[in-house]
C-alpha cells in the first residue's frame, strides 16, 4: 500500500513539474504575454499533476475502472476549462475545447483499455481458460450490422424514393415517419435484443450513427444531423435495457454478463 502512495505522489510530483515547465516556454507565446500569470502556471501544475496519474494500472472490477476515470476525467476537465478561460476562452470557444479534450481522453482511454483487455484474454488463454468475450464486444455485435445497415442506408433511400415517386410536397416518409418513428423504434428494439443476447456493446449505437450519417448528407443536409441520435439513443437505451433484463433475469447455465 506504500509502494502504491509513493507512486502516486511521484507521478504527481514529475507532472506538475512539467505542466510548470509548460506554462512558462510554451504558454508565453499562447498568449503573447512576457510570462504566464501564477492563476496560469498553478492551474498547469495541477493538470500536468493530474494527467501524471493517468497512466495508472487499471482498477481490477468494471465499477471502480468507471468510478474512477470518471473521477479523474471530471478533474482533468475541470482543471482545463480553468485554464483555458483564463487563456481568454469564453462561451462556444470553450466548449469546443472541452470537447476536443473529451475525444482525446476517450480515444487514449479505449486505447489502454484494449490493450490491457488483450493481454488479459492472452493470459487465460494461457492458462487453459475461456478468452472471454471480443474487445468492445465487436465480434458479438458483427451479427446486427446487417440490421443496422437495413435500418440506417437501405430504408431511408427506399422512403426518400417513395416520397419523390409520388410527388408530395412533404417527405412524410422520410421526413417524419422514419426519424421519429421507426429509427427510434427499430434502434431500440435491435438494441434491446443485442443487450438481452450478449450484454452491454457498445459498438452497435455507434454503428447506428456512423451508418446513417451518410443518408444525412446524400439524401437532406446538414439540419437532418439529428437522425443519427434518434437511431444511436435509443440503441444504446435499449441495449443497456436488455443488459439490465439479462442481469436480472438471468437464464439456466448463463451467467450475467
Amino acid at each position: 500500500m506504500k509502494q502504491i502512495k509513493w507512486s502516486w505522489a511521484v507521478r504527481i510530483l514529475a507532472g506538475a513539474v512539467l505542466g510548470l515547465v509548460f506554462s512558462v516556454v510554451l504558454v508565453s507565446y499562447m498568449v503573447g504575454a512576457r510570462g504566464p500569470s501564477p492563476v496560469v502556471c498553478l492551474l498547469c501544475a495541477a493538470l500536468g499533476g493530474a494527467a501524471g496519474v493517468a497512466t495508472l494500472p487499471f482498477a481490477d472490477d468494471g465499477k471502480s475502472l468507471l468510478l474512477y476515470s470518471a473521477a479523474h476525467f471530471g478533474v482533468t476537465a475541470t482543471l482545463f476549462a480553468l485554464l483555458i478561460a483564463q487563456l481568454g476562452a469564453r462561451g462556444g470557444e470553450l466548449l469546443a475545447w472541452l470537447v476536443i479534450l473529451a475525444l482525446v481522453y476517450a480515444v487514449i482511454w479505449l486505447g489502454r483499455w484494449v490493450g490491457w483487455y488483450v493481454e488479459v484474454m492472452q493470459l487465460r488463454t494461457l492458462l487453459g481458460l475461456a478468452p472471454g468475450p471480443s474487445p468492445l464486444k465487436w465480434r458479438e455485435t458483427l451479427p446486427y450490422l446487417a440490421f443496422a445497415l437495413l435500418l440506417c442506408d437501405v430504408l431511408p433511400l427506399l422512403l426518400y424514393w417513395a416520397d419523390h415517386a409520388v410527388s408530395v410536397d412533404v417527405p412524410v416518409l422520410s421526413g417524419l415517419l422514419l426519424p421519429y418513428i421507426l429509427l427510434p423504434v427499430a434502434g431500440f428494439s435491435s438494441g434491446l435484443s443485442l443487450g438481452m443476447r450478449q450484454g452491454v456493446c457498445p459498438l452497435y449505437p455507434v454503428a447506428c450513427f456512423l451508418c446513417y450519417l451518410p443518408m444525412v448528407f446524400l439524401l437532406f443536409n446538414y439540419t437532418a444531423m439529428f437522425h443519427c441520435f434518434m437511431a444511436a439513443v435509443p440503441a444504446l437505451a435499449g441495449n443497456v435495457l436488455g443488459w439490465l433484463y439479462r442481469r436480472a433475469v438471468p437464464k439456466k447455465g448463463r451467467g450475467a454478463a
